[in-house]
């Protein structure tokens, strides 16, 4: 169990139990395997709400959603994976996955060490997926076949994906968590209800600090002032609730924002587009069938 303060608040105490909780992947899963192949890959689908249980692979992997949200918790922070984007983890990188709506995952699993390994970020991080992209990653997880021609193709697949990460963007979707633990209460608790609007001094005198002191520290811990913080956690944790269907003025009042305008003003300051069109980017394209 892990050893708790009088300064944590409860949120990161439930989660850090979680990724404690490591779960074990047999050998011969993907991101385990040890052989010579430079590449893995596998399709899964999973139901809305389904938890992934905290884990991490001897391999790196590129995971894309083709439908649905992905929610990945790590000890550093949070990242939000929209539809139609990815997600690189580093090998031995712990994480936990959420699904929000039905999830289509479409995973790459890389050799450590590897060109393509080395070609992706150090760091977990939310890729933005071209439409090259996209549909290599679909192809490379959908092949039939015997295991050497397969294998053959894949490895094929991922010498032209590696050219196309010579472009890479990567989107701003991640939240991080401070470690100041006089921040961290404050986050954790917009995190639970990212609808509440407390001033920072409000804020400070349940956490025993100056507003002063907290706005230095916000800066300082997480490189955003707290009003940025709070509008990135707000719009991040619409993704999710877009993704089951929620309507938007549902979702922007649960967020506390005054109307749908006001909500649609800020999602498209903060990931340039409406919701409408940020969710539904490439949508209209089907997955590969062999």
């Amino acid at each position: 169990m892990p050893v708790t303060t009088a300064h944590q608040p409860m949120a990161s105490i439930e989660r850090e139990s979680r990724l404690s909780q490591r779960m074990t992947l047999p050998p011969e899963h993907p991101g385990e395997r040890q052989d010579f192949q430079i590449v893995a890959a596998m399709a899964k689908d999973y139901p809305d709400n389904a938890l992934i249980a905290s884990h991490a692979h001897r391999r790196s992997q590129l995971v894309f959603a083709s439908a649905g949200v992905m929610t990945i918790t790590t000890g550093r922070g949070t990242w939000v994976v929209p539809p139609q984007r990815a997600v690189w983890m580093p090998a031995g990188f712990e994480h936990e996955i959420r699904a929000s709506g039905m999830l289509k995952m479409r995973t790459l699993y890389f050799e450590p060490g590897t060109d393509i390994e080395r070609a992706f970020p150090t760091e977990c991080s939310v890729i933005d997926v071209t439409p090259l992209m996209r549909e290599l990653i679909l192809r490379a997880t959908s092949l039939e076949g015997g295991e050497e021609d397969r294998q053959a193709r894949l490895e094929r697949l991922v010498a032209v994906l590696l050219d196309e990460t010579q472009t890479l963007s990567i989107l701003s979707l991640h939240l991080p968590i401070p470690d100041d633990p006089r921040v961290a209460k404050i986050c954790e608790g917009l995190i639970a209800d990212p609808s509440i609007d407390l001033t920072l001094a409000e804020w400070g005198r349940g956490v025993g600090a100056s507003a002063r002191t907290l706005t230095r520290q916000f800066l300082v811990s997480t490189g955003m002032t707290f009003t940025q913080w709070r509008q990135k956690a707000r719009i991040l944790a619409s993704l999710p609730k877009l993704a089951r269907g929620e309507t938007i003025i549902s979702v922007a009042l649960d967020l506390g924002y005054d109307s749908p305008s006001a909500f649609g003003a800020m999602f498209r300051r903060t990931l340039g587009a409406t919701p409408a069109a940020y969710f539904h980017k490439n949508s209209q394209s089907a997955e590969p069938m062999e």
